[in-house]
């Protein structure tokens, strides 16, 4: 792995030992890798876009990902009001003080390091989560030239809207569209739904289904079932995820 930094410290090769350090990830990649694959208390490390010597702390907290700095000094590392000679003590304060307080005063507690280099979950075959790895890049770059940030298709069952029965659809996620179509091989769409007007999206327990989510839109309320619980655990967090980057561009 290529170094950050133009030096060639002992520090710089502790470093780029730490598994779960992703180098050039960014922080909009590391909110949809975490939030899509990792569980509460997940965390990575990252290079920071505060400029040379700074890192991010990227920790999952139930469904949202909080981000706190961590400085590179030539005696070691800077996180918090701490100071760490190496990189082993700044994972023993972890393992012995696992609890972070963020701004909001929300205890968030070190549990599961996310590794650089995984055996790639299941959840992959569904989510895929697009990374720029070229230093000088920024979130920007990577929200403008990665289209398909956050993507996710398969088969639901939805509810009609006038006449209430129960129809399999193939659905396609890009970006802010929510597409679905007759089946897998039509290139028509049915219909395509702007989740930039979509309120909400949650499980819902109202039909006679199990594995149902709703959608939440002003002129209607979208009803659909998964094959599974986890598979519709998994359309409301990429959903969710889209929802919450939304709200921080408006």
């Amino acid at each position: 792995m290529m170094s950050y930094f133009s030096d060639t410290s002992s520090n710089d090769d502790e470093l780029e030992t730490l598994r779960w350090y992703h180098y050039d990830m960014s922080r909009h990649a590391a909110e949809a890798l975490l939030l899509s694959n990792g569980k509460d208390g997940s965390y990575l490390l990252r290079n920071s876009n505060e400029g040379a010597g700074s890192l991010a702390l990227s920790v999952r907290a139930n469904d949202s990902v909080k981000h706190f700095q961590v400085t590179r000094k030539s005696s070691g590392y800077a996180f918090g009001f701490n100071e760490f000679p190496s990189l082993q003590d700044f994972v023993s304060h972890f393992a012995n003080q696992p609890l972070l307080g963020s701004e909001t005063g929300t205890l968030i507690v070190l549990k599961y390091p996310y590794p650089w280099r995984v055996e790639e979950p299941s959840i992959y075959e569904s989510v895929r989560v697009h990374t720029v790895m070229q230093a000088g890049r920024t979130e920007r770059d990577l929200v403008a030239k990665a289209p398909s940030l956050g993507t996710k298709e398969g088969y639901l069952v939805k509810l009609g809207a006038f006449i209430k029965n129960w129809k399999q659809r193939w659905f396609t996620l890009n970006r802010n569209e929510l597409k679905y179509f007759k089946d897998k091989m039509f290139d028509e769409p049915i219909r395509t739904l702007d989740l930039t007007a979509c309120s909400a999206v949650q499980f819902d327990y109202s039909q006679e289904r199990v594995n149902c989510f709703c959608l939440v839109f002003p002129e209607r309320t979208f009803y659909l079932c998964a094959k599974s619980g986890v598979e519709a655990d998994e359309w409301i967090k990429i959903i969710r995820w889209k929802l919450s980057q939304i709200r921080k561009e408006r």
